[in-house]
């Protein structure tokens, strides 16, 4: 059984699916998820990790949804993202492996997921995702002209369903707004001018 995003959201995961996000904007994307989630959200970051969610600094709302789990190791952090994904009235579930994921481990983690009727989200490094994944994201900052400016590319590199596209988009993080960014399109024919 399949659970897809709604048509028009580009960037809405399907649910009870786990998916895959890699590249330095990763985290970004990520927060856009939590924020399209009504229900509880569970992060899991390893427990020696330098960085975490800063509440103050996240999206308005996510914060007061928000659980954090900082598991000793590698094996404690897939154990506690298995459990949180079949756990009921969690809407996403957010978990940032260090090893690369197996297709045993991707496909568990799937069966949790439709389990628990949970979303999941693994932040993964590049090249470390699991072929279980339903997509597979990789996201990237890109240097903009103006200073106020935060643009990403977002490229969805795979996909179950088998539709691949890249989006550039404007981040807004602390509202989670996401504006697809228009390309610049080629002429085919001269510009008509008045004389």
């Amino acid at each position: 059984m399949r659970f897809d995003p709604p048509p028009g959201e580009p960037f809405a995961l399907a649910r009870h699916r786990v998916h895959e996000a890699e590249g330095p904007g990763r985290r970004s994307f990520a927060l856009l998820q939590a924020a399209q989630h009504t229900e509880a959200l569970i992060w899991i970051i390893p427990g020696h990790a330098p960085h975490q969610p800063m509440l103050r600094g996240l999206p308005e709302g996510v914060g007061e949804r928000l659980l954090l789990i900082r598991p000793a190791n590698e094996a404690d952090l897939l154990w506690a993202t298995e459990e949180s994904l079949r756990s009921k009235g969690v809407g996403l579930v957010i978990a940032e492996p260090e090893k690369p994921l197996s297709l045993i481990t991707g496909r568990r983690l799937q069966l949790a997921a439709e389990a628990g009727r949970t979303t999941g989200l693994m932040l993964i490094r590049e090249g470390q995702g699991s072929n279980a994944a339903e997509t597979r994201w990789h996201c990237a900052p890109i240097a903009a002209k103006r200073r106020d400016s935060t643009l990403h590319r977002w490229d969805l590199s795979k996909n179950k369903k088998g539709t691949l596209k890249t989006w550039t988009v404007h981040w807004n993080g602390k509202t989670t707004a996401v504006h697809p960014v228009s390309a610049a399109g080629e002429r085919h024919e001269p510009a008509e001018t008045s004389r």
